[in-house]
């Protein structure tokens, strides 16, 4: 029988979880909608009313009023066609072909994206349960109610903010970044075929997936942070969570090249040649050890929400830096011995110093502090242009209504 600890951990984990918090709270939202159109609706089991919640309920506020919308009035013209149709004719493989058509042709032209489906699932729901344009009307009435039982169910009860889950990927990121990197320091005092050279690089390219699936939990935590009520400063949040991920994903990709570069050079190396002499070895796999480390301090501090954790994160980062940047001289000067050894390397000996230094100057301290300023005045600037259009906007409305008057 499970302790207690292992329940509570069972249970936050699914609270953390998105899907599983969707789950509850689109339930809660359909049954709800249901009540209401019961109450509200002369028909029998008004179920377009928990179909239209459920559709409308989203994971975050903003989703939910962004693409809320959109399925709203998706989920209203299928049922305004299919009111059309059951005045006319009855439910047939050509009625529905028609109302398919038609469904699809009007969902293009009223811009509702990726919904447009939903213009034609409404309309055929509606039809095969409507055969009295009185009863068709009372699903529009019912399709009301869910929409507006949704929208006010995540506004009112705003859905959690999902920060904490972007923070992890960012830093599991991190983490597993540098644990590639140690392997990879592990093997440059020894021969390396080229097949096992070559697994280091698939394994640096699937990282890119992973940054693929870090951007789709940080796009989650950007929504959750917009509009909502909870949040004081969710602009400033976003920038940090978005130029760290940023910088990371550019540290992956300069990775992926040094695992290409180290891949060249094991072709080059002759059967049972070391990939570097030992004490040279021995210093790259030092530096990359602390520039995986450095990454590490990176991903904490940009997700670091405490002011005093992110100064001790800031510290930690600022001395790594400053360990790689003076263990990064004396490689470089090894590096410049090997090549008088093997002069056919060079060229790969000076991309390994180059893509070393390039994650370095990435994870600068003073380059993240200007990034992230520049993006805060680029995202002021679209703030206050958006205050100035609908400023503009107003003055119209109020030049026209003493226009009217005067007339």
């Amino acid at each position: 029988m499970p302790q207690i600890p292992e329940r509570v951990a069972s249970l936050t984990r699914y609270r953390d979880d998105p899907v599983a918090v969707w789950t509850i709270r689109a339930t809660a939202a359909a049954v709800l909608a249901y009540a209401v159109a019961e109450a509200l609706s002369s028909q029998p089991d008004p179920l377009t009313a928990p179909l239209t919640a459920l559709l409308v309920v989203q994971v975050t506020l903003y989703s939910t009023l962004t693409t809320g919308i959109r399925r709203v009035i998706a989920v209203v013209a299928g049922v305004l066609i299919a009111v059309g149709f059951s005045a006319v004719v009855g439910l047939s493989w050509w009625s529905l072909g028609l109302i398919i058509l038609a469904a699809l042709t009007v969902g293009q032209f009223i811009r509702v994206g990726e919904f447009v489906n939903e213009v034609a699932i409404s309309a055929m729901l509606v039809l095969g349960v409507t055969q009295l344009a009185s009863q068709a009307w009372e699903r529009v009435l019912e399709t009301l109610i869910g929409a507006v039982v949704g929208l006010l169910f995540n506004s009112v009860l705003a859905p959690p903010v999902w920060v904490d889950p972007a923070a992890d990927s960012i830093v599991g990121l991190a983490r597993r970044t540098r644990g590639l990197l140690l392997d990879i320091g592990e093997e440059l005092d020894r021969p390396v075929p080229v097949e096992q050279a070559a697994d280091r690089l698939h394994e640096a390219r699937r990282l890119d997936q992973a940054v693929t699936a870090v951007d789709a939990a940080l796009r989650q935590a950007e929504d959750s942070l917009r509009l909502n009520p909870r949040i004081s400063d969710g602009l400033l949040a976003r920038l940090v969570l978005r130029t760290g991920l940023d910088t990371l994903e550019i540290c992956v990709v300069v990775v992926r090249v040094l695992a290409r570069s180290l891949t060249d050079l094991a072709k080059r190396r002759a059967e049972g040649e070391a990939l570097f002499p030992a004490e040279t070895a021995q210093a790259l796999a030092e530096l990359l050890a602390d520039v995986g480390a450095a990454m590490v301090s990176y991903a904490v501090l940009v997700t670091t929400q405490v002011s005093g954790s992110a100064e001790q994160a800031e510290d930690r980062l600022a001395a790594e830096l400053s360990a790689a940047w003076e263990r990064r001289e004396p490689v470089a000067q090894m590096l410049l011995s090997s090549v008088q050894q093997h002069p056919y390397a060079w060229q790969l000996y000076g991309s390994l110093l180059a893509e070393i230094d390039r994650m370095l100057e990435e994870m600068d301290l003073e380059h993240r502090s200007q990034r992230l300023m520049a993006e805060l005045d680029r995202a002021t600037a679209d703030r206050h242009e958006r205050v100035a259009r609908f400023a503009g906007l107003k003055r119209l409305v109020r030049m026209g209504r003493l226009s009217g008057r005067e007339s």
